[in-house]
């Protein structure tokens, strides 16, 4: 497989200073923690890299995680590989100490579609990621529930899960916050049921509350209601 040091030269030659200037900002890295190249190069890239007839998990994952480009790369080569699912669940698992800010697990569920198809088998491990209860294992749980579950059926288990929400921790709290503001937009009377009667703290809640206020999903009667709600 490619060397580390020859992969960071390929990401190199890709990258925009002026981007990672402001993507450092946005997804909350250190100053030169980063390399500045555009997430879809990036998506592109590890493509075709996972592809290579050379390629290995096992020393993709023994690479150090110095760089956010580094780390997310090795989550997007997870989403895009063509292997069983029994072994992507592995493979998962073992992004999850790559996992350390909002840029890296948001962008790595978005790559996961697959589990929408495999939802009954998946579920225990967002539950495991869930009871964890570190920040970006609970987020990681959240934004897969959010984005693989909006279906009625999956409503009981995403509220209890939402009640294991360790939301002193910022992205957790974001995180759950997001999933619930979903869930009052796409399942309305349900989601305030919750509201009413959930186990999730109130700021969560009131944070959740503003978020669907802003969608155009809702009737300006529907969003008057949720402020009434608002702790």
């Amino acid at each position: 497989m490619i060397a580390y040091e020859e992969t960071l030269a390929e990401l190199s030659a890709m990258k925009d200073e002026k981007y990672r200037v402001f993507n450092e900002r946005i997804v909350n890295v250190p100053s030169g923690t980063s390399i500045g190249v555009r997430t879809p190069m990036l998506r592109d890239y590890a493509k075709k890299f996972v592809k290579r007839e050379d390629f290995s998990f096992d020393e993709l994952f023994q690479w150090p995680n110095d760089f956010y480009e580094i780390r997310l790369l090795k989550c997007l080569c997870v989403g895009y590989a063509k292997v069983p699912f029994a072994e992507k669940e592995e493979l998962i698992e073992k992004c999850l100490p790559v996992i350390d800010g909002w840029g890296v697990c948001d962008l790595f569920c978005a790559t996961l579609k697959e589990v929408e198809k495999h939802r009954e088998e998946f579920l225990p491990n967002i539950e495991r990621y869930i009871a964890m209860g570190t920040e970006f294992s609970q987020r990681f749980g959240y934004i897969l529930l959010l984005g693989c579950y909006m279906e009625e059926e999956y409503l009981p288990v995403i509220f209890r899960l939402l009640g294991e929400a360790k939301t002193e921790c910022y992205y957790t709290y974001m995180g759950a916050a997001w999933l619930l503001a979903e869930v009052l937009v796409k399942f309305y009377g349900e989601g305030v049921r919750y509201l009413k009667e959930g186990a999730l703290d109130g700021r969560t809640k009131n944070k959740a509350i503003q978020k669907a206020r802003e969608s155009f999903r809702l009737t300006d009667e529907q969003k008057n209601y949720l402020k009434s709600l608002k702790n």
